[in-house]
């Protein structure tokens, strides 16, 4: 996929993220890897909703603009991080989704195995401890979850995807939105039924089977 198609493609996943109500006002940010050292990235203070191409940045490595007339989005220092530590990620997605960003503020984990979706698309999803927004701290926080996980909940923020694609990693905020929801809704009722472990190991398995190149998010239980 070129640059133009890449920009544009940004521009309807940022309208998803915006229609879908997981993002408010200019919240949330959309990168995409064009090569080691050329990155696509939405600028700061636009709407998601409201993107167009020709607002879309490209930077380097350091975050330095290369193309572009608008200033890029302040979060891009966790993106770039992300890139930096995990040579599979084509694509990092920042949003504040309404349910999984209540588990971000109550800081609670999402690792109850509750849906086939969630286990084979997902895995565990930690918590990562809450640092201020566009700092570097912020950034360096998520490195020692990078190499085990492919969706985080930020402590008191919100949500951040990676996926080898733009696509991949829009596709895993709403998945994780969708487990946040049906599990706080099960805890409403007072009843959760997780998966079985050996249901759990053989959608692992089928993950691994159909993506032989590919890794599996990790499973595990969170004290």
């Amino acid at each position: 996929m070129g640059v133009k198609e890449l920009k544009e493609l940004i521009c309807d996943i940022g309208q998803r993220i915006y229609r879908n109500g997981f993002v408010a006002a200019n919240d949330g940010n959309i990168t995409v890897k064009l090569n080691e050292r050329e990155f696509l990235t939405t600028p700061t203070g636009v709407s998601k909703g409201y993107l167009r191409p020709d607002m879309i940045v490209k930077v380097n490595e350091k975050g330095e603009v290369l193309e572009g007339n608008w200033k890029p989005s302040s979060e891009v220092k966790v993106h770039l991080k992300v890139y930096e530590q995990r040579d599979d990620v084509g694509a990092v997605v920042h949003a504040h989704p309404p349910y999984a960003t209540t588990f971000a503020v109550a800081h609670i984990p999402l690792d109850a195995y509750i849906l086939p979706e969630s286990v084979y698309a997902l895995g565990a999803v930690p918590i990562v401890p809450y640092a201020q927004p566009s700092t570097q701290e912020l950034a360096d926080g998520l490195v020692p979850y990078l190499q085990d996980y492919d969706a985080f909940l930020l402590e008191n923020h919100g949500t951040v995807t990676v996926g080898s694609d733009l696509v991949k990693a829009y596709y895993k905020t709403e998945t994780l939105e969708y487990n946040a929801k049906i599990t706080y809704l099960t805890r409403l009722l007072g009843k959760c039924n997780e998966l079985p472990s050996e249901e759990i190991d053989k959608l692992i398995s089928s993950f691994r089977s159909s993506n032989p190149n590919g890794r599996h998010p990790g499973y595990k239980k969170f004290d």
